[in-house]
């Protein structure tokens, strides 16, 4: 081993034996080696969460690793930003605030028909937190502009008071956060962060219906807030109304401020989208090709956005011209990748596998209790729905059932859908999770 970084590669093979792969691309993504000094080991992560979930779960497995690799004991040290800024000899520095950035900005927004009431409301939220609209949701289809609102009043929020404490988090990383630290012990910290919050941004709030714990302390941290005074801003895809998974406590309290809908924009509103984002990367985009664009792409605001971007790509890249062939060329590639996405197996397992929290080898395998026979048949249902996989490689993929059990999954979890409308809504809401991650 020539380096550190060699030495790493063989702490992960050797994590391979012992831990699943979901596990390894779950929490050891964003885990890198900074140097081994002495008999102590410098890592660096700088998701705090993932940091603290390594290091109340998985230290003893890298300690382990590390003893087999050079036959001797080590400390194992995970460092955050800060404090590998320290370890190098640099100065503290201050954290990048997101809510600063000039992307998603009220300016940068373009009003249309589609979400006047959705951008006026945010607009009212974030010069007068909490005193109108608590809570305000926003609900609509994916790439729609929700998370651009949602930081849009952070970003005023922040500009109007420099040290409000802004917590946003997506609904599935609440989930993750929530369990990761309950189980090791930090649930005090866990609601520390959320409910000192003086403002709650959650998007996809509709990750959290259907899990008992989770919702029971999401109501108890939405009625802290409430009460003192701080204001949430949900996003999700659908109205409480239609969350038939949601606790009537939480639907309750969800619908107490304002509702606020987001649709696909029309045609006056998709060509200003189209212009503003190429003025914005500085480029001069012909009416024509514009009006081509709005014309074309209607699904969404992220495919339109995609669009441009593709254009300025060929043009900068690949010295393409501005024209019709270009242009075709990069509508054809975005609508491929959004209209025509196809998950991989493993891409639907590993989501099976963090919404029922189970470890990828238990679906797989051949336990037979209840919440993993049903992540196995559900997860057997959507490869097959969603892939182009047989039920003979579907089975291959669950050590080597045979067709005739992959068939008997899929039956079942079709009939249960049809008899039970809260198990049809995880099934939804399962494949929701997959193709929003792509």
């Amino acid at each position: 081993m020539n380096s550190v970084t060699d030495i790493w590669e063989n702490v992960l093979r050797q994590l391979r034996g012992t831990l699943s792969e979901t596990t390894i691309a779950t929490w050891f993504d964003e885990l890198t080696i900074v140097d081994i000094r002495g008999s102590t080991c410098f890592l660096h992560c700088a998701n705090d969460f993932k940091k603290g979930y390594i290091e109340s779960l998985f230290l003893g497995n890298i300690k382990n690793s590390l003893r087999d690799i050079f036959s001797m004991d080590f400390e194992v040290k995970l460092l955050d930003d800060a404090a590998l800024r320290e370890f190098q000899g640099n100065a503290p520095a201050k954290k990048p605030d997101r809510f600063t950035s000039a992307e998603f900005t009220f300016e940068t927004f373009v009003v249309g028909p589609s979400n006047k009431l959705a951008h006026a409301a945010s607009m009212a939220v974030a010069e007068h937190p909490a005193q109108n609209y608590n809570p305000l949701l926003i609900y609509g289809d994916s790439g729609l502009g929700k998370t651009h609102l949602l930081n849009a009043i952070a970003n005023v929020i922040r500009r109007n008071d420099p040290d409000a404490k802004i917590v946003y988090v997506k609904g599935d990383d609440f989930i993750n956060e929530f369990i990761g630290l309950i189980r090791a012990g930090r649930g005090s910290e866990f609601r520390a962060k959320y409910r000192e919050a003086d403002l709650l941004l959650v998007d996809d709030v509709q990750f959290v219906a259907g899990k008992d714990q989770v919702q029971d302390e999401f109501f108890h941290t939405f009625n802290t807030l409430y009460e003192s005074g701080r204001q949430i801003v949900l996003t999700s895809d659908r109205p409480p109304s239609e969350m038939t998974l949601l606790d009537d406590r939480l639907r309750t309290r969800f619908e107490w401020g304002l509702l606020a809908d987001v649709k696909p924009p029309d045609f006056e509103t998709r060509l200003a989208i189209v212009k503003n984002k190429a003025a914005l990367l500085g480029m001069e985009l012909p009416d024509k090709i514009a009006v081509m664009i709005a014309q074309k792409v209607t699904a969404n605001v992220r495919q339109l956005e995609g669009t441009v971007n593709k254009v300025l790509a060929y043009k900068d890249l690949l010295g393409s011209e501005t024209d019709e062939e270009t242009v075709t060329r990069a509508m054809k590639d975005i609508l491929k990748t959004s209209n025509e996405y196809i998950p991989t197996p493993e891409a639907i397992l590993a989501s099976v596998c963090r919404y029922y929290n189970l470890e990828e080898s238990v679906i797989r395998g051949q336990q037979r209790i209840r919440d993993a026979v049903t992540a196995r048949q559900i997860a057997m249902y959507l490869i097959r729905s969603m892939t182009n996989l047989s039920q003979d490689n579907i089975g291959r993929l669950f050590n080597n059932r045979d067709h005739t059990t992959v068939m008997y999954s899929i039956n079942q979890v079709e009939k249960k859908m049809k008899k039970d409308p809260a198990f049809a809504e995880t099934v939804k809401e399962l494949k929701t999770n997959i193709t929003s991650r792509h």
